[in-house]
């Protein structure tokens, strides 16, 4: 992190040259959806569940395109929404700063843009990656100077259907519960946004004093002079370790269950906008080719997370280790993997998460219908896959799909724009470089609909609109002034 004073009136010149630019593009576009009042509650053209990136840019893209009546529904407090402050615990980004993630394609949004008017071009060209918590502060002031309509503090209990092609959101807000009728739901909820954090069932019965997922809420300083255990070769598993170091553990072991670390990141490899706007177009067996690659070959660490815990001597690196027990004996626990047994006070499970449609409450009345891969794509010879099995199955605009067709009508109106969507869309809803050509499609999809369900409306209010442009005097009728040679 930059201990560079911040420059207040270099970052107001950028507010005002973006306030320029959306002026001299007319964004965002004039409202066209038109109003619906259904017994006496104001009906919210698209809900947005979630306030992290996704549903930033969700947010952001849909008033683009002139739909103002809508809502984007957090329960964390302001400044703490999605992982960059909470439970990501990297020291900078992975993703190259150059990257232009949210910004839709406007120069004046860019990180880029935020960070040199407050630092200077000099600056930029020093840093490395951005900061993780420089960048919730660019998050922050995205949401601020795009002005969305962000509430905090506000958990989604439950998405209902009604017979009137609009969904009842019960809410739960300062301890107050009421509901929000709305025409579209967006689940912009991130990587665990169709389940939670995967553990090992080695965990079952065991205290949770004894262990925690990377994805909860851990106080490092009470690993001070522990032994402590982390399982997994990812970024949070190494980001984690390192937490657990830097705050004072006594020993570090790390177990992988692979031979070696994976080493090759295979899907940015590719990158590039064919894959970006073709990934969609590729017949299913194509698309799973792809991603079951990707996924076994898994996403190496960054290699300054790797060498953030190699730093230590009291970190210990445990290749070709899954572990194949867990037990508690008194005030610590025994763990076995096929090259030995090892005692620690707390282990760390860096091991993502799953999509569990039971751990979701508020999709309970949704889940029954919601068509996954596996419900209707054989996994081809050689290439099983427990994850891409449990993708759900998506349409053109993100949204869920029904197993039986006819038994949900509404899942069509309900849309999954987080990282479960990416064997459908590919990797446009999850994580930074594509996150505003997801918006975009996704936002496109909407507006299609909402435009189509309101024809009739739209249609009337062309044959009323009687604004001349032309007043009658601009021209002679000739055959009327002149009479014609005989």
């Amino acid at each position: 992190m930059t201990t560079m004073t911040p420059d207040a009136a270099g970052l107001a010149a950028l507010e005002a040259r973006l306030k320029q630019d959306l002026a001299w593009l007319e964004l965002p576009a004039k409202s066209w959806v038109p109003r619906r009042v259904v017994d006496g509650e104001s009906v919210v053209d698209v809900v947005i569940v979630g306030a992290g990136m996704a549903g930033l840019v969700a947010s952001a893209m849909l008033r683009r395109l002139g739909v103002d009546n809508q809502l984007v529904l957090d329960r964390a407090r302001a400044g703490e929404e999605g992982p960059w402050v909470t439970f990501a615990r990297m020291r900078t980004l992975r993703s190259p700063k150059e990257l232009t993630g949210p910004a839709m394609g406007m120069p004046a949004l860019t990180f880029r843009a935020f960070y040199e008017a407050q630092y200077g071009r000099q600056a930029w060209q020093a840093l490395h990656r951005a900061p993780r918590t420089m960048w919730m502060d660019y998050l922050i002031w995205y949401r601020k100077v795009l002005g969305l309509p962000v509430r905090n503090g506000v958990s989604v209990e439950r998405i209902q259907a009604r017979s009137d092609e609009l969904f009842t959101l019960e809410i739960s807000e300062g301890g107050t519960s009421r509901q929000i009728l709305a025409r579209h739901v967006v689940l912009a909820t991130g990587r665990d946004g169709l389940g939670g954090a995967y553990v090992p069932s080695l965990c079952d019965g065991i205290d949770r004093r004894f262990w925690a997922h990377s994805s909860a809420p851990i106080d490092f300083e009470r690993l001070r002079d522990r032994r402590v255990a982390v399982v997994g070769a990812g970024a949070s598993a190494m980001d984690n370790a390192a937490m657990a170091l830097e705050a004072g553990a006594a020993r570090l072991d790390l177990f992988i269950r692979r031979a070696d670390i994976p080493r090759v990141n295979k899907f940015t490899g590719i990158g590039s906008q064919g894959v970006v706007h073709g990934f969609a177009g590729l017949s299913d067996d194509w698309k799973w080719r792809f991603l079951d690659h990707t996924l076994k070959a898994q996403t190496p660490p960054p290699r300054q997370s790797v060498l953030r815990v190699s730093a230590y001597p009291q970190a210990h690196f445990h290749l070709a280790s899954p572990i194949d027990d867990l037990v508690v004996a008194g005030d610590h626990l025994i763990v076995t993997t096929p090259k030995g047994r090892y005692a620690t006070d707390f282990i760390i499970f860096g091991t993502g998460f799953k999509v569990d449609l039971a751990l979701r409450d508020e999709l309970a009345e949704f889940a029954p219908h919601i068509r996954f891969w596996c419900d209707r794509f054989p996994a081809p010879d050689g290439m099983d896959n427990a994850e891409l099995e449990n993708s759900p199955d998506l349409g053109d605009s993100f949204q869920f799909l029904e197993k039986e067709p006819g038994a949900c009508p509404m899942l069509a109106r309900l849309h999954c724009f987080n990282y479960p969507a990416t064997l459908s869309h590919g990797k446009l809803s999850g994580d930074i470089p594509a996150i505003s050509e997801g918006a975009d499609r996704l936002a496109r999809g909407i507006v299609r609909r909402l435009f189509v369900e309101d024809r009739e409306i739209h249609f009337a209010n062309l044959k009323a609109f009687a604004t001349p442009e032309l007043a009658g005097d601009e021209w002679q009728d000739a055959d009327v002034t002149h009479q014609p040679a005989e």
